[in-house]
């Protein structure tokens, strides 16, 4: 941000296959460390055996079971089976150059598909502002997604500021602050009071009346942050993804309000973080709860290191079995 000192990435959880955690050995990583171009890291996304890594030079940085550089790319997404690149146009007003390769040939040779994304106008000006939109691409109409097809189109009229994906479901986020979900619902990811599946984006009744300012899809399990500062979380809650006792719910079919994280009466920015201060739960066998240790957690605890270090947390992007942090120095008081 204009006029913000700069910070540093770091990461902590599995770190097997060389990625950038660690140097190729199967082990945790259970406190936060610093990744190599952490300052001049813009952009992190994680795959389970690679990762992703966008500089603000343009270039892009494999690390893992695929590996590789490219510049001229705008950001990056990572999955098991896929990698989508979003290319810088040849020109301004030029647009965006979306590209998706197998990990095991990225960077190399020809894409699997490529698929030109055209924004004019307004719009192109607003999605300039913009980073770090994949799966949702700079149109705010289209999204990309590990199967296929690849490219999808959303339906205009729901005007999408944010989309997620989870495992088997969905999560957009309209610019009123609605949340829509669809996709498979069989542990009650999508919110709607069932574990029936919804083939087309369906608003959750639940929420009504309560904008959201940001949405996050575990694998499944979903949660919603809302303009007031409150979170939601719904899904399934086998290792306490929902910060809830995982012997006597295993999954709510519905939105709930997770409690602990207002005592203090700071409010929740982004999901799993507060005003600079990160809190984590749920799986931690990989370390990838950040509490120096592999435990498991059903209720959030706040990661100490960041508090001891004097850094004031700024973003967080979870990989299936890690965890990477962007972070500030603490303003003198």
């Amino acid at each position: 941000m204009a006029g913000e000192r700069p910070g540093s990435w770091f990461g902590f959880g599995f770190c097997g296959f060389g990625q950038a955690l660690g140097s190729g050995h199967v082990r945790p990583v259970c406190s936060p460390q610093p990744l190599p171009a952490g300052a001049d890291t813009c952009h992190v996304s994680a795959g389970w055996s690679y990762t992703a890594v966008v500089t603000r030079r343009g270039c892009l940085e494999l690390s893992g079971s695929t590996s590789g550089a490219q510049g001229g790319c705008r950001d990056a997404w990572a999955q098991e089976g896929l990698l989508v690149v979003l290319r810088e146009g040849s020109g301004p007003g030029s647009g965006a150059l979306l590209q998706a390769w197998t990990p095991g040939s990225a960077l190399r040779g020809e894409p699997l598909w490529a698929q030109k994304v055209e924004v004019e106008g307004e719009e192109a000006a607003a999605c300039e502002a913009q980073a770090g939109m994949l799966p949702l691409l700079p149109d705010a109409c289209s999204y990309v997604s590990p199967k296929p097809p690849f490219y999808r189109t959303l339906a205009p009229e729901l005007l999408a500021r944010r989309l997620e994906l989870g495992a088997e479901h969905a999560l957009l986020l309209g610019s009123t602050g609605q949340v829509f979900s669809w996709g498979g619902g069989r542990h009650g990811q999508l919110g709607h009071g069932s574990l029936e599946a919804e083939p087309e984006p369906r608003l959750l009744e639940a929420l009504q009346g309560l904008p959201m300012a940001e949405v996050a899809a575990g694998g499944w399990h979903s949660v919603c942050v809302s303009e007031t500062g409150d979170i939601y979380i719904w899904g399934w809650n086998e290792s306490g993804q929902l910060a809830l006792p995982t012997r006597s719910l295993a999954e709510d079919r519905a939105p709930a309000a997770v409690e602990g994280l207002n005592k203090d009466g700071s409010e929740v920015k982004r999901a799993a973080m507060g005003t600079g201060e990160l809190y984590t739960w749920g799986w931690g066998k990989y370390g990838q709860l950040g509490h120096k240790d592999t435990i498991s957690l059903d209720r959030p605890c706040r990661v100490e290191y960041f508090i001891d270090k004097q850094l004031q947390v700024k973003a967080v992007t979870c990989g299936p079995w890690n965890t990477y942090v962007y972070a500030v120095e603490k303003a003198d008081c």
